[in-house]
């Protein structure tokens, strides 16, 4: 079994992990170029007083990973205690499968919280909560696949990436206060 330390020292860079596919590489030029991360974040980052490592599982086609990932790598490129390395679900398959969202699902994109020694210490995803929430909805399910995203999108835009930074924060917070695993993402549907 390959450990999450050698995984992330493999892994890919943002830009990396980008030229990977070209669906989205354009709608992720132009998304990174558009976005900030409130200052907010790193400082609560750095009161942890320790250095996290985010490994992330997702694929460039992915319509969430567009609307996320750019986020979190302005919030990484703002707290020196953060780095950030991708894997694609579909060539760590294994691993992926350790992240079901409700059990069934390879929904993506994954974020596996390490600490400075690599040891998972808390995971988020493939939505934030209340995007995942209404993604399950019956009113949502109800829409043809090209409304429901379209809806989404419209969603992720207003939010701002903020939804996303408050809970990969939150789940830091979290981390640096219990010496155990934090439980399971909070975009997990009950």
């Amino acid at each position: 079994m390959t450990s999450l330390k050698s995984r992330f020292l493999a892994a890919k860079t943002f830009d990396e992990f980008l030229a990977g596919g070209p669906k989205h590489t354009e709608l992720y030029r132009v998304m990174r170029s558009r976005v900030t991360a409130p200052e907010t974040f790193a400082q609560r980052v750095a009161a942890t007083g320790r250095h996290w490592h985010l490994l992330v599982i997702s694929e460039e086609w992915c319509n969430d990973a567009v609307n996320i990932l750019p986020w979190l790598e302005a919030m990484v490129n703002t707290a020196p205690q953060l780095d950030m390395r991708f894997i694609e679900r579909d060539q760590h398959l294994d691993l992926m499968d350790q992240y079901l969202t409700n059990g069934t699902s390879r929904a993506i994109p994954i974020v596996l919280l390490l600490d400075e020694d690599y040891h998972e210490v808390g995971w988020w995803g493939p939505r934030p909560r209340a995007m995942q929430l209404w993604h399950m909805s019956p009113e949502a399910q109800a829409l043809t696949k090209e409304e429901r995203y379209k809806e989404l999108r419209g969603r992720y835009a207003r939010d701002r990436g903020l939804s996303t930074m408050e809970e990969i924060t939150q789940l830091i917070e979290r981390a640096a206060q219990s010496p155990s695993k934090v439980p399971a993402a909070a975009s997990e549907t009950p």
